[in-house]
């Protein structure tokens, strides 16, 4: 049955039609806000999915160009691979919906939200993540929501939600916020070194209005919401558990505290073996095999809960340190010869070589894709995880979405400290190597990120680091918790939360946050703000200024000399010239690399300053401003019976020198005074309506006799 819902959000009709389409779905909504639509689908497999210990829950946000009126620039003319905003979108749709399942639940659960039709004021993001909570809620798979999301804008220090594209270009904050009426359970964001007190209230304000939205889906679900269905659980085996728990939880609290992550993992394999072999003794080998992934389960449960009871009750962390107590610290810069700019940041057995290339402003990244106000970008932050890194065995097949994700954390950190394309005109790459893992690699690229570029002499306003803290709340009482900062591997697996703050000593720049619980309270997440900023204060100063406390004064001589102008629109054309000869000619002569933009900013690249300085010359000569009353040295080019023609040397811009305005005396042939590629001096005494130039030897002023002292 057909079904319609309005409200409204940030001032904007929000209505959610269900019944209509995608009638096979488990659930299915189509959200229209304002002009943009998108239909979100959410199907569940009838079975659990054996063999796996978590919850196969997969997203798709799916750009389809006809969306904002293009067609694919591909050769197959069909929309390729996700764009990587498409891909930060599904992550974003995922972290909030993903707490909300059932933890025992093992069905293979598949979101899809189709963007149909996009109004760039109204974010599709957001209306894909208020329909994917709404279709799973009003489906008949079981989910604990409902969970609602918007945007956040900062405007002159007033705080906007879902700002309008005119809003967003003068917003100093990019902020997504998702929460269910009690608890925030996902923040993203990006910000121009925004206050922690600032950014607090701007959550706080979201979550009012996240709150009304919650209660609009909890109406259309009441109304005509499904009963969920009985699923197999797959909690772990408690006669299994308690046999495990019986006899090793000592022996597992012995094991996992090792500060060197090598030596816990051998430790817990050892471990592991004599429990299998315990069990098979007592129950016999055909139990056992009948049993073995239970048994699997058993020990990761014990290992989490012992973990957990450590940090929660003993205030103890695996590695020994104190709660609030950072990993050791190194840095250093310029450890590669020839490249632009390099470092190499290393926190605990977390380690990472991020690397800056330096190139023209035309090889900045073209984005195609449904976001029509953002068609290129200047920075490219790039992060690769071999499987080397966590001494896996395993081929590299490219970057993955978690990839994508870190990478785009770590440029989002770092922009608002970039300088301006005028101030700096260099497109700019950093790729973070990740070369060891043990937690909080996204936040070492940040930190290595920012050493790189200060290395590469580029003038960044302040350096920027990354701190997450981790979080144990009470098994009887989730108010109650205990805070870690600098999370590794193992608290990151078995945390409630990975929140990560990147930032400068003046304020936030970066925020990312994965939640496993039910969500955080406002005081839960004002103390992870305290805590990152200290911990940040402390990198910065403590650690990154004594190896580079600003960036090198000059680029590196194997990167690119830029040199500038700026050139009237009209003059393109001019510099350019027919067929692209005259650019040509400049770049032949001078071997250099020359890009000019829309609104006449010209960049000169090369890495012979001479050269590059010659060809700035030859372009400020072709636009030059030819003026009646100038005085220029020219070159005779053609030669009629009634003057000689004179390029200036403004692009090919030539004027008539007229017999009678030869010389003073009577000139009969032109010949007999000048001739084609003689040197002249002129004049211009007039330039017509036509813009025809007409010169003068004789009209030249006369030189002054020469005085003795």
């Amino acid at each position: 049955m057909f079904k319609t819902y309005e409200t409204e959000l940030a001032g904007r009709k929000l209505v959610i039609e269900t019944g209509k389409m995608a009638g096979l779905a488990n659930g299915s909504v189509l959200v229209r806000y304002g002009d943009t639509c998108v239909l979100v689908n959410v199907t569940a497999s009838k079975e659990p999915k054996e063999g796996i210990d978590f919850f196969p829950l997969s997203v798709d946000f799916e750009e389809k160009l006809y969306a904002v009126g293009k067609i694919p620039g591909s050769f197959l003319k069909r929309e390729g691979k996700p764009t990587d905003k498409a891909i930060l979108t599904s992550r974003a749709i995922d972290r909030p919906l993903r707490p909300l399942f059932p933890k025992d639940f093992r069905n293979d659960v598949v979101v899809v939200a189709t963007v149909l039709c996009v109004e760039q004021d109204n974010s599709p993001e957001v209306a894909a993540m208020i329909g994917a909570a709404t279709a799973l809620e009003i489906s008949d798979i079981p989910f604990n929501g409902p969970t609602a999301a918007v945007n956040v804008g900062l405007v002159d220090g007033k705080i906007i939600i879902n700002p309008t594209v005119e809003e967003r270009e003068k917003s100093d904050l990019t902020l997504t916020v998702a929460a269910t009426k009690n608890k925030i359970t996902m923040i993203e964001a990006g910000a121009n070194e925004v206050p922690d007190e600032v950014m607090l209230q701007a959550i706080k304000t979201a979550h009012e209005e996240i709150k009304k939205i919650c209660d609009f889906i909890s109406e259309i679900k009441k109304e005509i919401g499904k009963p969920k269905f009985e699923y197999k659980s797959f909690e772990v085996d408690p006669e299994i558990y308690e046999f495990i728990e019986t006899n090793f939880k000592e022996e597992m609290k012995e094991k996992i505290q090792e500060q060197d992550k090598e030596t816990r993992d051998n430790n817990l394999n050892e471990l592991t073996n004599k429990i299998q072999e315990s069990y098979t003794e007592k129950f016999r080998e055909e139990l056992f095999e009948e049993n073995k992934q239970a048994i699997g389960e058993a020990i990761y449960k014990l290992e989490k809960k012992c973990v957990r009871e450590m940090i929660y009750f003993e205030h103890k962390r695996v590695d020994g340190r104190a709660l609030d107590e950072i990993r050791p610290l190194s840095c250093e810069v310029s450890l590669l010869p020839r490249t632009h700019g390099s470092s190499l940041f290393t926190r605990g057995q977390t380690q990472v070589m991020s690397v800056t290339t330096l190139g023209m402003i035309s090889e900045e990244q073209v984005l195609d894709g449904i976001d029509t106000t953002e068609e290129s970008k200047r920075y490219m932050h790039h992060y690769n995880f071999p499987s080397y890194s966590v001494g896996e065995a395993r081929p590299s097949r490219g970057p993955g979405r978690r990839e994508i994700g870190h990478g785009a954390l770590a440029e989002k950190a770092l922009v608002p400290v970039l300088p301006s394309k005028e101030e700096f005109p260099y497109a700019i790459r950093v790729v973070s190597e990740v070369l060891s893992s043990n937690g909080s690699t996204s936040q070492a690229s940040i930190c290595g990120s920012t050493l790189s570029l200060m290395d590469a002499g580029v003038p960044i306003k302040r350096p920027v680091a990354g701190i997450s803290t981790g979080l144990v709340t009470n098994p009887d009482n989730d108010e109650d918790y205990v805070m870690l900062v600098d999370i590794q591997g193992l608290e990151d697996f078995f945390g409630d939360m990975d929140f990560k703050v990147g930032g400068t000593e003046k304020g936030i720049t970066a925020i990312q946050v994965d939640i496993k619980c039910d969500g955080l309270t406002y005081e839960i997440i004002a103390e992870a703000f305290e805590r990152t900023r200290k911990a940040r204060k402390y990198i910065l100063d403590e650690v990154m200024m004594p190896v580079i406390s600003k960036p090198r004064e000059e680029i590196s001589k194997y990167a690119p000399r830029i040199l500038s102008t700026k050139i009237k629109t009209e003059k393109i054309k001019d510099v350019i010239g027919t067929g692209g000869k005259t650019i040509n000619k400049i770049i032949e002569e001078t071997g250099v690399k020359i890009d000019i933009e829309e609104d006449g900013q010209v960049f000169i690249y090369s890495q012979d300053n001479e050269k590059a300085t010659q060809a700035l010359e030859m372009i400020e000569d072709i636009v030059r401003e030819v003026e009646v009353g100038g005085i220029y040295l020219g070159e005779v080019v053609r030669i009629m019976n009634f003057g000689a023609f004179v390029d200036l040397g403004f692009g090919g811009k030539e004027g008539l020198l007229h017999i009678s305005k030869i010389s003073k005396e009577r000139v009969k042939n032109v010949e007999d005074v000048l001739h084609i590629g003689d040197k002249v001096t002129v004049k211009v005494i007039d330039i017509d309506d036509q813009d025809r130039i007409n010169l003068s030897m004789k009209d030249l002023a006369e030189p002054k006799p020469y005085e003795e002292d």
